[in-house]
């Protein structure tokens, strides 16, 4: 029985910040999704990495993932990247969120982030007060896709993995979730999210 939704944040709770990367790629004559690549190269030790662990400052990012884009072929400052995470809120997965908590779920926020040093903004504040946990990469030191960080989560919801319902639109973070237990939801798009999970949930 299904006790706890989880969401993600960037490309769940807010559009994607790969819009942006695309952006930003084609504004500086960048093959298509290079900072994706960049991203994902050594994935749980690059520049990306380390600073979602919050294991280094925003100006140690700003050199490291200049050097690493260098050496894929373009330095891209880490300066400019940081600058393309915002997104905009998705108002449909907000209500989505308020009606799993108003039926009894619990609901939760997994995110891989940055420490902000402007704070994250009034209107993502409020939609984190939302969640009953939170669960960030650059407080708790771990990241998606390590397993680690979804067993934390569930420790702090008191549930376990097969009690949950995980939304995320990468692949590669639900995989783990799913090997634990959890149900997965993949979202491309908004309407197409809420539609899996009123399914999973018999909305």
């Amino acid at each position: 029985m299904m006790k706890a939704v989880l969401w993600d944040f960037g490309g769940v709770i807010v559009s994607s910040p790969f819009d942006a990367f695309n952006r930003y790629e084609a504004e500086h004559g960048l093959p298509l999704h290079f900072l994706r690549t960049v991203n994902s190269t050594n994935p749980h030790t690059n520049a990306w990495a380390l600073l979602e662990r919050n294991e280094i400052s925003t100006a140690q990012f700003d050199d490291l993932f200049a050097a690493e884009s260098a050496a894929l072929g373009h330095r891209v400052p880490g300066v400019d990247v940081l600058s393309l995470l915002g997104g905009d809120v998705r108002p449909e997965i907000i209500a989505a969120v308020d009606r799993a908590k108003s039926s009894g779920y619990r609901v939760a926020c997994l995110t891989n982030n940055v420490v902000s040093e402007g704070g994250r903004g009034e209107e993502i504040d409020a939609i984190m007060q939302r969640f009953d946990v939170i669960v960030e990469s650059s407080v708790i030191g771990v990241r998606k896709p390590e397993p680690r960080f979804y067993e934390i989560a569930c420790e702090m919801l008191m549930v376990e993995p097969v009690d949950c319902v995980f939304l995320d639109d990468l692949g590669v973070n639900l995989k783990p979730a799913a090997a634990m237990g959890m149900t997965t939801i993949k979202v491309a798009t908004a309407a197409q999210a809420i539609a899996d999970l009123g399914a999973v949930l018999g909305w």
